[in-house]
């Protein structure tokens, strides 16, 4: 994807609860659930029980509106693939959409996909917005390899986007 091809930017919207999340190149459609912090100080995903649900860090920007919108989902469970199974896979160009209590549907567009490691998290890098201003959306699960001593992945994968669009 020759970044020169992507869509301008949109305006920003007013604040609106995300309600769900659909990524066509993935087939995926999702809940999504307001989510706080866990005691590590990173975002508490859904229940592992809730493997088809995506979690939104409620005390951040809301999709759409200015700033960077922080999605979390779950790669796997013990037994099977979950929401973000292959977040990894998308390109810069897919459409992301976020339903929103207001009716109106955000539509962002994929600017960036990048693994960044556990080990030295740079949580501005993830969570920060890219450019002052603009509405932007991360999707987050994990990635790397599964550590089985620590019981956790090695990596994060987080995908950047931001708004291009506007329907409803």
């Amino acid at each position: 994807g020759d970044p020169a091809r992507l869509p301008g930017a949109a305006r920003p919207l007013a604040d609106a609860v995300p309600q769900r999340v659909d990524i066509p190149a993935l087939g995926v459609t999702a809940p999504v659930v307001t989510r706080g912090l866990d005691a590590r100080g990173a975002i508490d995903p859904p229940p592992y029980d809730q493997p088809g649900v995506v979690g939104w860090y409620g005390a951040g920007p809301k999709p759409g509106a200015a700033g960077a919108a922080l999605l979390v989902g779950h790669v796997d469970t013990t037994t099977r693939p979950a929401v973000f199974y292959r977040l990894s896979t998308l390109k810069p160009g897919h459409t992301v959409r976020v339903v929103r209590a207001d009716g109106k549907v955000a539509e962002f567009t994929v600017d960036d996909v990048r693994v960044l490691p556990r080990d030295g998290f740079d949580a501005h890098l993830a969570y920060g917005p890219r450019r002052p201003g603009r509405a932007e959306l991360r999707l987050i699960t994990c990635g790397g390899s599964f550590d089985r001593a620590a019981g956790s992945y090695t990596a994060n994968v987080v995908v950047s986007s931001y708004l291009t669009g506007v329907s409803g």
